[in-house]
């Protein structure tokens, strides 16, 4: 992740001198979306230990920073965006005499860096690109359970599109994000890493505004 802000810099001293180079912020949030199978985790001496399934994904929240190179009507949009999102799962604790029911949450916040190619079109942007997140920090109440352990790949790539309404300095935009890594692809039970069959997708909803006056 030590790259992540000198490709940034990089950047920004190798557009045209014709480019028109904008800063701005972002919030916004986001709704994942994923049709997640359950998890089956044998105990350490084999047999039935316990059975995990996704019960909610919760709405994310995230903010950062937008640099907007803008050359006529198409534009390149590298963003900075500190991503945080909470699950639930419903744990089966197959262990005992009978099946034991719970619901345990899990939190984690990542370091998204999207990278938009767009076209301007009235009022409207479209954009579309690939994506890196960066795992930062989690917390997770699996470690309940005997023998969990959490391995994140420290970086995952997908891409990302969408679609946006600009008023003023202000841009309003919704985009659909699309991931190549499995769902819970870091859950480890004794050593064996686990997933869920489907990789997930969110959609995002965020406003933004760019620093400075707008050029016509």
């Amino acid at each position: 992740m030590k790259w992540v802000f000198p490709l940034l810099i990089l950047f920004c001293t190798s557009l045209p001198v014709s480019a028109q180079l904008k800063l701005g912020l972002r919030m916004g949030m986001s709704t994942t979306m994923v049709d997640a199978n359950q998890v089956d985790i044998p105990g350490p001496a084999g047999g039935d230990f316990l059975k995990i399934g996704l019960d909610k994904a919760h709405f994310g929240i995230h903010g950062g920073l937008i640099i907007q190179a803008r050359l006529g009507r198409f534009l390149l949009q590298p963003e900075l965006l500190l991503n945080s999102n909470r699950v639930d799962y419903r744990v089966d604790d197959l262990a005992g005499a009978t099946v034991e029911s719970a619901i345990r949450t899990e939190k984690f916040q990542y370091l998204d860096l999207p990278l938009f190619l767009g076209v301007q079109a009235g009022p409207f942007h479209l954009q579309a690109g690939p994506e890196a997140h960066f795992f930062i920090n989690s917390s997770s109440e699996l470690f309940d359970y005997e023998g969990y352990e959490q391995k994140f790949d420290q970086a995952t790539f997908g891409w990302i599109a969408g679609v946006g309404l600009d008023v003023w300095n202000l841009m309003l935009d919704l985009r659909y994000e699309g991931n190549f890594s499995k769902f819970g692809s870091h859950i480890t039970f004794n050593g064996q890493q686990y997933a869920f069959d489907n990789s997930p997708s969110r959609i995002l909803l965020s406003l933004g505004v760019l620093l400075g006056k707008r050029k016509k």
